[in-house]
């Protein structure tokens, strides 16, 4: 069936609404689903963090591709019939006393406006919806989504359900929605690439408020105020993700987010940011001289890293192995630290270089879709080199935002500088 999926996304995309996307979303799942089967999605809910304390709410991403809405305790069913894909938007009902407290719940008429989804009813009508169209004979499988990366992770909303209902209907099929998703949202349309690209211009107007900022003796999470500052202030809805500003010797752990030590002169401060705006998320990594001046050694490895990325740029298209884009980073780093004699052979690189060369990128940072098939036009993934120099607390990753084209690539955050030449002109 993934098979058939890619070809049945070719629609023209160009000048559609929000609404209409969504809507279009929904109807390609249709074109996959066949008549008897429903789709269940879950916009999750907060976990509790301390006594009346919750953590901040994040909508579940594949409930928001389908509908647009970011509320809480919202669900989304479809169901595919003779007449086509019949959605129901499943909402919180307004009630003014806790309104008083936590805010305006979504109206009917607001989720309709949003989503295009004429039939809204209220969320505590859904199991006993869910009944009648089992007893109705209107279901014979149910997809939901299943997703679970480690097999100790917590349940879902959706792997919760899905043991209430099997014990209830166990002669209902049941099969997981992740693997359609992710052929899905792996391929995006014109609409999506513009809050990507908005997205990645917020991160660069960050990215300058940090080298405003960025002075030894400034603290690291400084830079990280200073960023989400600059985000929020030009219409970003928050950062994609937690702000990594990792100096000295520091900047060889991949996911340093403590940000708590002074900048010392001398040192390189590595950055991983992004901002999110509409959902959609950006990741750019540059890595910066604190005294604003690489030393010799420093621009040494920053210009091998950056050949790096630019040759696993060059060979994205179409049609190449998600695999080899990492393969080509691997020759590259290696043949250059062979050549100044960091390392004597390929054996070796994996002591300054352990990570991947590169992700999907979309609503999630890191977007769902298979890493074990081609390129298609459409992607969008992320390109972030790296060598981790311990013994000389050295840190470095550049990593930009590349959609593949029908012939080859563009580089969505080519705006943002990177090169030696122009970090030290605008640090000057």
């Amino acid at each position: 069936m993934l098979n058939c999926i890619v070809a049945r996304l070719n629609l023209d995309l160009g000048g559609l609404t929000m609404k209409a996307l969504y809507e279009n979303h929904r109807q390609q799942l249709a074109s996959i689903m066949e008549i008897g089967d429903m789709a269940i999605l879950f916009s999750g809910k907060a976990p509790k963090s301390t006594a009346d304390a919750h953590y901040s709410f994040l909508p579940n991403k594949n409930f928001f591709y389908f509908t647009g809405c970011t509320q809480e305790h919202f669900v989304l069913a479809m169901v595919k019939s003779e007449k086509g894909l019949e959605s129901t938007l499943f909402i919180e009902k307004p009630d003014y006393d806790i309104e008083k407290w936590v805010g305006r719940k979504l109206t009917k008429d607001a989720a309709l406006e949003l989503s295009g989804i004429t039939d809204v009813q209220y969320v505590d009508g859904f199991v006993s919806w869910i009944a009648r169209q089992v007893y109705n004979g209107k279901i014979t499988r149910l997809y939901l989504d299943l997703e679970k990366m480690n097999w100790d992770e917590l349940d879902s909303p959706a792997s919760q359900f899905a043991g209430d209902f099997s014990k209830r209907y166990p002669f209902v099929n049941m099969k997981s929605l992740h693997f359609i998703l992710c052929e899905l949202r792996v391929l995006k349309s014109d609409e999506e690439l513009d809050q990507i690209k908005r997205a990645i211009d917020l991160t660069k107007i960050g990215i300058e408020g940090i080298l405003n900022t960025l002075k030894p003796n400034v603290y690291e999470y400084q830079l990280e105020a200073t960023f989400e500052y600059h985000i929020k202030m030009n219409g970003a809805e928050r950062c994609s993700f937690e702000t990594i500003a990792a100096s000295g010797e520091d900047g060889v752990i991949l996911h340093y987010v403590e940000n708590s030590k002074p900048l010392k002169d001398g040192d390189l401060v590595l950055l991983d940011l992004g901002a999110q705006y509409k959902q959609y998320a950006a990741d750019i990594s540059r890595t910066f001289p604190v005294n604003g001046k690489f030393t010799e050694r420093q621009k040494q490895i920053y210009n091998i890293v950056l050949k790096a990325q630019q040759d696993v740029i060059d060979a994205m298209k179409p049609g190449i192995p998600f695999e080899e884009l990492n393969k080509v980073c691997q020759k590259s780093l290696a043949d250059s630290l062979i050549s100044i004699g960091l390392i004597k052979d390929f054996s070796e690189l994996s002591k300054y270089y352990y990570h991947g060369v590169s992700h999907y990128l979309g609503l999630d940072v890191h977007d769902i879709g298979s890493r074990n098939g081609l390129l298609k036009e459409g992607m969008v993934l992320t390109v972030e080199p790296g060598l981790y120099i311990a013994e000389e607390s050295i840190g470095i990753r550049i990593e930009d935002d590349v959609l593949i084209t029908e012939t080859g690539n563009v580089v969505l955050s080519s705006h943002i500088p990177k090169s030696v030449e122009e970090i030290e002109r605008l640090m000057a």
